[in-house]
């Protein structure tokens, strides 16, 4: 390619920006980075300056602001609108990190940072890739615009209505995103559907404080003895939800999907030996692709309530908490799902306790043909730089603003993804493949450099 030497030459200097950047702590869920996450978004501003972006702005929100900044002096070409975002999950459990996650290390050709592949690193390798044009060749092949924010990783809680309201700025004729993965190491994969995602907490409530096990046991009920019994209405043995109405938009896979994922020969083995479990387990009837990718889940991501401290304490907890989140897909409406799960709550409520339902993190599941030139000109670019064919594929992950940008904007999404499955993001020890870092440059540059040609025809 004919950008192959600026990469090589400038690859260090990149890294040490990546680096700077990943060193910053914006996790977007918790107050106390409410600072270094406004400072990760002034960053990633500051380097859209430097490279030679135009009208960069930090825009305000009720909540973290985004950054925007666009290039629009291609006459004749497409306009492309690159979303990524620049907050990053907190780092819990901090002990099962092998070096600190807001210091990150360079390790077997990979950097350990959280951030690294979930989004910073992806999201990072766009503006490196404009850089690169623009300083080898003097403009862009396309008109290009950046949308970068602060919410993601929350659900992008405020982004919709920022997009709904700045429709004219966002006007685009492409929207390519780089917050998926590929299929595995070696084997680029373009994602044309997500599942959408709805999350509520749950908190049980007993006597007027934690009671004496000894005095008041088995005359009133336990907060946390409850909780379980909720909990465990939710599914049953053989992973079927057992909430009521759960299932009723839930189509079923067309034969060319079903032949179409047979073809990738997925094995259960190889993610058993990843994920070191000796069994896998999911919804009876299905594969574990379809599981992943298809079907809709209910899980329970943490529960918490009585006495956690070291030793013993013999209460009956008052107080018992849960957190549950579901994934979706296509026709499931976020709201309407988590209607259901209050309804199922409130009739499974144990006696003895009172329990409050309280909604967060929702998201529209999305899917998409995938045989737009502007979807297949991105797999003709990987294609060309890894040498293997692309695979299409759905994630069982969530995009919170892909079905907004889907409903609002309406122009076809392109999911470049550079990530693989094993990079821990959301986990301990989130790390990017920098082959990948250095590939998907080059993906990124060629498929800038060839889209107006083929959104032409």
């Amino acid at each position: 390619m004919a950008l192959d030497q600026y990469f090589r030459d400038n690859r260090d200097r990149h890294l040490a920006e990546l680096t700077e950047w990943l060193s910053i702590p914006s996790v977007s869920s918790l107050s106390e980075h409410k600072q270094n996450t406004l400072k990760g978004g002034e960053w990633i501003a500051e380097n859209l300056r430097k490279i030679g972006m135009e009208n960069v702005q930090i825009i305000q929100t009720p909540g973290h602001p985004v950054v925007y900044g666009d290039w629009l002096h291609a006459e004749d070409a497409p306009t492309v609108l690159v979303y990524g975002h620049y907050d990053v999950q907190p780092v819990d459990p901090l002990h099962l990190w092998e070096t600190e996650p807001f210091q990150p290390a360079i390790r077997d050709n990979k950097i350990y940072a959280r951030g690294a592949t979930d989004d910073k690193g992806q999201s990072f390798m766009h503006v490196k890739a404009a850089e690169a044009l623009l300083k080898e060749h003097g403009k862009l092949p396309v008109n290009l615009k950046f949308l970068i924010e602060g919410e993601e990783e929350i659900g992008s809680v405020n982004l919709p209505k920022f997009v709904e309201e700045n429709q004219d700025l966002l006007a685009s004729d492409v929207i390519v995103i780089s917050d998926t993965g590929m299929q595995e190491k070696g084997q680029p994969a373009i994602c044309y559907g997500l599942r959408g995602l709805a999350g509520i907490q749950i908190d049980v409530k007993g006597a007027k404080g934690d009671l004496h096990s000894g005095l008041y046991g088995g005359a009133v009920q336990n907060a946390l003895h409850a909780l379980v019994s909720l909990l465990d209405s939710f599914r049953d043995e053989n992973g079927v939800i057992q909430v009521d109405r759960f299932y009723d938009k839930v189509e079923p896979l067309t034969d060319e999907e079903k032949a179409a994922y047979e073809a990738l020969n997925f094995s259960d083995e190889a993610l058993k030996k990843e994920l070191e479990v000796e069994e896998l387990f999911g919804e009876k009837g299905y594969t574990s692709l379809e599981r992943m990718w298809t079907r809709p889940t209910l899980e329970i991501n943490g529960m918490w309530g009585g006495f956690e401290g070291e030793g013993i304490k013999t209460v009956l907890p008052n107080e018992a908490h849960a957190k549950i989140t579901c994934r979706l897909v296509p026709h499931q409406d976020p709201d309407e799902i988590v209607e259901l799960l209050t309804k199922h709550v409130e009739a499974h409520t144990p006696a003895g306790v009172t329990v409050e339902v309280t909604p967060f993190d929702k998201g529209a599941p999305y899917v998409t043909p995938y045989d737009h030139p502007a979807i297949q000109a991105a797999g003709a670019s990987y294609e060309k730089v890894y040498g293997v064919p692309t695979q299409f594929i759905r994630g069982g992950g969530s995009i919170p603003i892909v079905a907004a940008f889907d409903q609002i904007l309406q122009k076809p999404i392109v999911l470049m993804g550079f990530g693989l499955p094993g990079e821990n993001f959301h986990a301990p020890n989130e790390h990017f493949h920098l082959e990948n870092f250095d590939q998907g440059l080059r993906v990124i540059a060629d498929y800038y450099s060839t889209l107006p040609e083929v959104l032409k025809k």
